[in-house]
This record gives structure tokens, sequence and C-alpha cells, in this order.
């Protein structure tokens, strides 16, 4: 039924009494072809002025307000059929983008059939009930099978699984999920079960939230305050100069009229946004969110790019570079003794520290770690951690910590460690039975092919890469010489990281922050463009960001600039197109070879010819560009 209201709409049933009667009028099929075209001229007319007059009221440009100047001239001609020719241009361009829009709500609705039609609920005697979503509260413990979509945002408590989140980040590679891990509204459990601890439900989840910008970034037209109504704007006010002009000086209300009919500008007006509008569409289905026209149109004249450090270019997970033994005291048997001993004492803690030192021992030099329950354990928070194990005492810390608990570290290590943090690294030390065997040397993990992105945002103009971070100056010049960034300044506090960007803008270029959207929200509104990055389970960086990458992807950035150059360069090739097109028309005009009705008729076949070149942005989802 829903379908067949959209074929029997006002728009569209117009669009066909406009084209019957266009040969009815040619060949004088019946007597009253005359009075027919008179009344389909007026009452699409009408239609057009009732929109003109709403962009009037909310003193805004539309290509109806433009079309208008030359309709009531062309009625107050008597000029039906050239009427007739901008009434046929108006509606097939709004039929045209009723079409984009339907496409947009596709991908909106195509979001929301992601949505469970019933919950699995674990009550607190154990019983499993189904309720309808809306009814679940946080705190509910929902029971995700095999095959099942989550519901809602929550935190594992029981059970692993293996997800798809590709209806978030568009990544269509599985994550693995355990105890205690996010879970997100709409991904997809493909292998395993889990008990999850509702946190959000409702218009708060992920995916509603989503949903919410997706209507906001692609249905919100009027939000393109782009060259296209910069254009608008003024050759409005020249038109309607121009045509009182002309009038003065011929006196002839025709030619004027022909004029006017060649130079309504109804393609551009439309084959702008569409350009736009089918971008955004195309970034939002691949985990991409872009708020506005405005900010997709500013991408291309970036030239300064802020970037946090830890989660932007460093994955924020902290890894172990290499394990320094002091060869004095260390051959090959004793130094695999000390990393089984610190990996069963890191075993024990907590620390992210421990953690990588773990991961390193068991992955890297494919260890198996014991479990051994020491005879005495104790942790010192911010200093390290220290065990006896059948007599033999392990301490593993902070140099301070070790000076503290009587270990000797002789020069020749003292100076291994201070090179490795002059270097930008962390080090951990180790000593067994207060004898000092060797360190880790620890850092924040930097993100794969982060160099590569650099280099491309280069090449796209960005002149100045420049990063801040609240890190000491060793680990940021660490950072940023392994990157390849043009800059960079530590030590800052988030208030000072916004004071920088504010000093550094400038009306003669665009600005990009890139952060998680957390601590830099702040800096992430200010910036001409603020991005945030992997900003699924974030609310603040989803409320605070102009661009959102779902996935915690650099790579797609220097695409998103590619994608804007790619964008204005098709959006100039349509007001080149309308320029060479409006001037051969205009000719065509003064050399009195064109009338009012041919003029009309012009307008109408070139119309096309802007709107044509723009579809060469559906070729986006035929290529991977983003």
């Amino acid at each position: 039924m829903k379908k067949f209201y959209n074929i029997i709409s006002f728009d569209n049933i117009l669009l066909l009494c406009l084209l019957v009667i266009l040969p009815i009028t040619y060949w004088k099929l019946f007597s009253l072809q005359e009075y027919l075209l008179i009344i389909i001229a007026i009452i699409a007319t009408v239609s057009v002025l009732f929109s003109a007059y709403k962009s009037i009221v909310n003193k805004k440009i539309s290509v109806d307000l433009l079309a208008s100047i030359a309709l009531v001239f062309s009625l107050a001609s008597q000029e039906w059929l050239s009427a007739i020719f901008i009434n046929l241009m108006l509606t097939s361009a709004r039929i045209f983008m009723t079409y984009n829009e339907a496409r947009a709500r596709k991908n909106i609705e195509s979001l929301l059939k992601l949505k469970p039609k019933k919950v699995k609920i674990k009550e607190s005697d154990g019983k499993i009930i189904e309720i309808d979503p809306k009814e679940v509260k946080v705190g509910d413990l929902v029971i995700v099978d095999l095959g099942e979509r989550i519901p809602i945002d929550g935190k594992i408590i029981d059970g692993e699984a293996t997800a798809d989140e590709s209806s978030l980040t568009g990544e269509s590679i599985p994550v693995s999920k355990i105890k205690n891990d996010k879970v997100y509204s709409s991904t997809l459990v493909l292998t395993g079960h889990l008990i999850v601890e509702t946190e959000k439900i409702g218009a708060e989840t992920t995916l509603e939230k989503i949903i919410k910008l997706v209507e906001q970034a692609q249905i919100d037209k009027p939000d393109i305050h782009t060259s296209a109504e910069r254009f608008a704007s003024i050759y409005l006010v020249l038109v309607f100069i121009g045509s009182i002009v002309a009038y003065f000086i011929t006196k002839d209300l025709l030619f004027v009229l022909a004029i006017l009919l060649v130079v309504c500008a109804d393609d551009v007006a439309v084959a702008v946004p569409l350009t736009f509008l089918t971008a955004i569409s195309y970034c939002a289905k691949n985990g991409i969110i872009i708020k506005g026209a405005s900010y997709l149109e500013a991408l291309r004249d970036v030239k300064v790019v802020f970037v946090d450090k830890t989660g932007t270019l460093t994955k924020g997970k902290l890894k172990v570079e290499k394990f320094i033994c002091d060869s004095d005291v260390c051959n090959e048997e004793e130094k695999a003794k000390i990393l089984n001993y610190s990996g069963i004492l890191a075993i024990l803690s907590d620390h992210p520290i421990s953690k990588a030192i773990v991961n390193y021992i068991e992955t890297d030099k494919e260890e198996d770690i014991g479990t051994i329950t020491p005879d005495y354990f104790a942790e010192t928070s911010g200093k390290g951690i220290s065990a006896v194990f059948k007599g033999e005492r392990l301490i593993l810390g902070k140099t301070t910590y070790l000076e503290e608990s009587g270990v000797m570290i002789s020069d020749s290590m003292k100076k291994q460690v201070i090179i490795e943090e002059n270097n930008g690294f962390n080090t951990t030390l180790i000593s067994l039975n207060n004898e000092l065997k060797g360190f880790f040397v620890i850092a924040d993990e930097i993100k794969i092919d982060i160099k590569d992105d650099m280099e491309a945002l280069k090449k796209l103009g960005v002149e100045r890469i420049i990063m801040l971070t609240g890190d000491n100056e060793r680990v940021a010049k660490r950072i940023s010489d392994s990157v390849g960034l043009t800059e960079y300044h530590a030590n800052l506090l988030p208030a000072e990281k916004f004071d920088f960007i504010k000093k550094t803008q400038s009306k003669k270029y665009k600005t990009i922050m890139v952060g998680d959207g957390i601590n830099d929200a702040a800096s992430l509104t200010l910036a001409d463009i603020g991005i945030a990055m992997g900003a699924v389970g974030y609310d603040v960086a989803i409320e605070s960001a102009n661009v959102i990458l779902m996935k915690d992807d650099f790579s797609k950035i220097p695409d998103l600039i590619r994608l804007s150059k790619y964008v204005m360069k098709i959006a100039n090739q349509d007001f080149i197109i309308w320029g060479v097109t409006n001037t051969i028309g205009l000719a065509l005009v003064l050399f009195s070879i064109l009338k009012p009705t041919g003029a009309s008729a012009y307008n109408f076949l070139t119309d096309f010819l802007p709107l044509i070149n723009s579809t060469r942005i559906f070729s986006l989802y035929m290529k991977q560009r983003i």
C-alpha cells in the first residue's frame, strides 16, 4: 500500500500531466488543449510559488524561489508552454531528490531492522522470559544466543562469543568477546553464548544514536551552507536586478522572459546537493557519519591536522619492545628462568605493564608461564610488585622501587636504562634475590601503517600534522619521529590543547582535530572539523565530533579528504557545465534565435547535463573508495 501511495504522489501525477500536455499541444489533438495547458501550468506554478514563499519566510534561498521569477513572467506574458517546461524540470528534480531521500530512509530502515523484536531476560530466580525491547531496564541480564543480535549496550558478565560489529563499524572481520568486554546494540553473535548486563537502552544505545545521526546528515538538506548555497544567494539578486535593467533598456517583456528562462539555475541547485547527499549516504553505509555537507566540503581545504596520541596514533595498549639482560650475570638459561619468573609474578597483577609482560612472554617468546603460588606477594601502587617463590625473592618495578628494596644496580645497567628512557620508552626492572637481572623496555604500541597515513595526508596538501599530548617530551619525540609528524607539543593539559588549537586556527585554511572524543571533547568541538575515531560506545565522541569514525582506522581520514576533493571536483564541473550552457543560451536569445518557448525548452534539456555529471558520484558504490 505504501509503495502504491508513492507511485500516485502529487509530483508523479503532475509529471505525467506535464508530459501528456506537451504532445497534445504540439499536435493539437483536441480543441480544448489550450485551456488544459493553462490549467496545468497554473496548478504546477502555484505549488512552486508556495514553496518559494516558505523559503522567504525561513530566510533561505531555494531553487523554487529562483524559478518562481521566471514562472511569474511566463504567466504574465501568457507563455504557457514556457511555464510547462520550467515546471517539467522542477517536478523532475523534486522526484529525483525524493528518490535520493528514499535511499537515505532505506539506509535508516536497514538499521532499524537490526533491532530484535524480542529480548530474553534472565530473572533473579534463574527463570528466562521473553519481553519487548522497550521493556528492558538498565541492570537487566540479557541472554544472547548464537545467531542473535544484541539488543542493548552492556557488559558481558558470563560467556564468550565472536561478534560481527559491521553494522556499527563497517568492519567485516569478527571480534572476539569475553567476560567484562563491552558489547553494543545491533551487533551479531556469530559463535558462542552471552549473558550481558544492560547499561544503555532505547535512545541511549549506540545504534539509536547512529540512526539519529544518519537522519540528520542525509535528510537535512538545508544544512548545506556550501558554495552552491552561497552562489544561489548572490545569483538570485543578480538575476532580479539584471531582469529589471534589461526591461527598462528594451521595454520587451518577452526578451526579458527568454533571458530568465535560459539563466534559471535550477540545474546546479539540484545537482550539487545531490552530489553531497550521495557521498554522505555512502559514508554512512561504511561506518563514517558526517554531520553535514559543510564539513564534507571543508575537508578539501584542510592544511593543519591536530592529533591526540593515545588511541589515535597508538593503540593505547602497552607492549614490551624488548628485554635487556645484564650480560655479566645472565646467560641464556638464566634469561629463560628470569622471564618465566617474571611471567609468574606479572600474571598475579592487573596493572597494564604486568599484562604487557605476560603477553610478551607468552606471544613473542612462546613460553608457557607456570601457575606457581608464591609464598609471599605484595604490590605497591605506582611502584612495582614483589614475591617469594620457593625461597627466592623476585622484584619487578621501577628503578626507585628496586633501590628502595635493597637491590644494587650497576652503573652500566643504569646507563642502559637511561638511554632507553631518553629514547621515550618506559622501563621495568627485574631482580632475583636482590641481584638485578635485566629490564623490560615498554611502550604504547604504534598503530600499523600509521606512518603511511601521515605521508598520504602530506601528499593531499596537509602542511602541518601536530601531535598534542599530555605525555612527556621524550615519549612525544619518539612517537613523532616514528610516524613522521611535522611537529609535536608535549606535557599539555586538555585546556592547553584547546588554547593551542585556538591560536593556530585561521580563515585561510581549515583545521582537523583527531581524537577519541573522551578527553579532548572541547578540542574536537573547537577545530573546524572534529573527527572522533573508534567512537562506538562513547557518547561524548558522538556528541562533540563533526565526523565520526565508528571503526578505529586512521586511514579513513586521508580517504575522506580524497572524497571531499572528488565531490568538489564534480560540483565545480556542474558549475562549469551550467556556465557554458547558459552562455550559449544567452547568445541564442541575444541573436533572437530563441524566443521564450524555445528558451524554456533549451533550459529544460540542458538542465540534465549537470545532473548526469553528478550521477558519477554513484560510482562510489561500485568502487571501494572509503
